[in-house]
């Protein structure tokens, strides 16, 4: 990993540098809340000894100077502090006074200066005073050799002693900042080690490489994806929705030579969000006048019709095993040149009913009916039904979760296409992170749609509003248009019936479903179809 590496992985892991800031900086001011506060006396000392003459002193100054590297020692000995204790004037012991004292050379100089540090502001300086005594005469008493009165060496207190009135420690400004700085290198390191250990896909240009197809989408994250996971009403102008735009207008352009009508949508594993990617690019295909029919072929978990808030009735295993027509199980869905065969009955095999010489038929059918038809598989490394299903389509269009399948898993998944000759379209990141410029950027330029039904011009009937293309009911393969262009009513059709059904909301968990999050079913109003028998 190179430096713009390591710097995207801390990027997309921010969150763990902040915390390790915020504990460092909590275990500091826990701290510094707790510590007692120190206060400090110190006291100088000048280190002379008597000289006759310029040589005397150059020679005494070389003497002193080696001397007093002595005298540190000296300040923190035992026998000094002994001397301090006895006195009794600071009410320590030996062991005490001796942990409270320090001393340092002042650099090139004979002057020696000694601290003393202590919780008790008043003890400090009295402890000082004390030193200060007994130190003087600790040095006339060791360097006076026997038999002279005098010693060689003089020492004389120049400054202090004297106490500094504020404390030493703690300082919380220095605390927080030496705090702040740790906990930003270990919440770096961290980030950068969890970032060489992640498996996991997070950004589009890792996905395509590994799958060695082209990335032709990254969905967003939405936080209303559970509640709403169809882009109707409001969340078809989100930030999500105009991301599904952009996929249909790469899968247009993916390959001119020779375009997808059969389109196989499926994943590594479950919960990566493949059935609710394969419903809204069904819807947003249908937007733009296509005819498109979005086929349930996950027979072991199906989860279309929940979704659409369709009846989950007959559909694609029914027609598979002859029990009922194509006709009679394909079900129209809201106003748009949109059809749904949902998946229908669970059948014990749906491995062979998927690859059975039916279900080849059928999608010969299909592709005479429809522009483009949409099939929802399931995962491809959990059954072999998702690769039966993409052998007979014109292309798959694999869907990764974003932090969530590993790339073992998505290369896995494409080797798996790869060893039946299927064709991978693409791949699309699902659920992936964006900046908050790309954030601003859509929600800046997206357009607000007037007062009155979201998605529809104001003063159009829902028949003025679609796109101009020809009127299809509800039998596949078959058109009829009035002289102004505009579809016949199902009863003028021959041999057709009508009735009305209505799709009451529901509320049920998906935590068994493919996807792994819970999604309610939307309500969809009262719709007038037509069934062929």
């Amino acid at each position: 990993m190179d430096l713009h590496d390591h710097l995207r992985v801390v990027r997309q892991r921010w969150w763990v540098v902040l915390a390790t800031v915020v504990v460092a900086l909590g275990v500091a001011g826990f701290l510094t809340v707790r510590a007692e506060p120190q206060y400090t006396s110190s006291v100088t000392f000048f280190v002379t000894t008597p000289s006759r003459g310029v040589t005397d002193a150059y020679q005494g100054g070389l003497f002193l100077q080696q001397r007093v590297k002595s005298y540190v020692d000296l300040l923190t000995s035992d026998r000094l502090a002994q001397s301090i204790a006895a006195d009794g004037t600071v009410g320590l012991s030996a062991s005490a006074v001796q942990s409270r004292v320090s001393a340092r050379v002042q650099a090139d100089t004979v002057l020696l200066e000694a601290t003393i540090t202590d919780a008790d502001q008043s003890r400090s300086l009295r402890l000082a005073e004390a030193l200060a005594t007994s130190f003087v005469k600790l040095v006339e008493r060791i360097e006076t050799p026997p038999g002279d009165d005098e010693p060689p060496v003089k020492i004389e207190v120049v400054s202090g002693p004297r106490t500094n009135p504020d404390p030493v420690s703690p300082r919380p400004v220095r605390t927080s900042v030496l705090a702040g700085l740790i906990g930003l290198v270990v919440g770096i390191g961290l980030s950068v080690l969890r970032g060489r250990t992640d498996t996991t896909i997070h950004d589009g240009t890792q996905l395509s490489q590994i799958t060695a197809s082209p990335l032709l989408g990254q969905i967003p994250f939405a936080t209303d994806a559970k509640t709403s996971p169809v882009i109707v009403n409001a969340a078809g102008q989100s930030a999500r929705a105009e991301a599904l735009r952009k996929l249909r207008t790469n899968l247009r352009f993916v390959d001119v030579q020779e375009p997808a009508g059969v389109i196989a949508v499926t994943s590594a594993v479950q919960g990566e969000g493949k059935s609710t990617m394969a419903c809204n690019l069904a819807i947003v295909l249908a937007e733009a006048g296509w005819r498109v029919l979005l086929v349930d072929a996950d027979l072991r978990r199906p989860k279309v019709a929940h979704y659409l808030g369709l009846p989950s009735g007959v559909g694609l295993t029914d027609v598979l095993i002859g029990e009922v027509g194509v006709s009679e199980a394909v079900r129209p869905w809201g106003d748009r040149s949109l059809l749904v065969l949902t998946a229908g009955s669970v059948p014990p095999n749906p491995s062979e009913l998927l690859g059975s010489k039916s279900m080849a038929d059928l999608l010969l059918s299909l592709r005479e009916t429809a522009d483009i038809v949409i099939i929802d598989t399931a995962p491809l490394l959990a059954v072999t039904d998702g690769v039966v299903v993409a052998v007979q389509a014109d292309g798959a269009l694999l869907v990764t979760k974003a932090g969530k399948t590993s790339r073992d898993e998505v290369m896995a998944a494409a080797e798996a296409l790869s060893s039946v000759a299927a064709r991978l379209l693409g791949c699309v990141l699902n659920m992936a992170k964006t900046s908050a410029t790309e954030s601003y950027q859509y929600e800046a330029y997206r357009v607000i749609q007037p007062t009155g039904e979201p998605g529809r011009r104001p003063g159009t009937t829902a028949d003025q509003d679609a796109p101009p293309a020809t009127k299809r009911n509800t039998r596949i393969g078959q058109s009829e248009t009035t002289a102004a262009g505009q579809s016949a009513p199902p009863e003028a059709m021959p041999g057709n019936r009508t009735y009305s059904e209505t799709t009451a909301p529901t509320e049920a968990s998906a935590a068994s479903a493919v996807d792994a999050y819970t999604i309610r079913a939307m309500s969809e109003p009262t719709q007038e179809f037509t069934r062929i028998p």
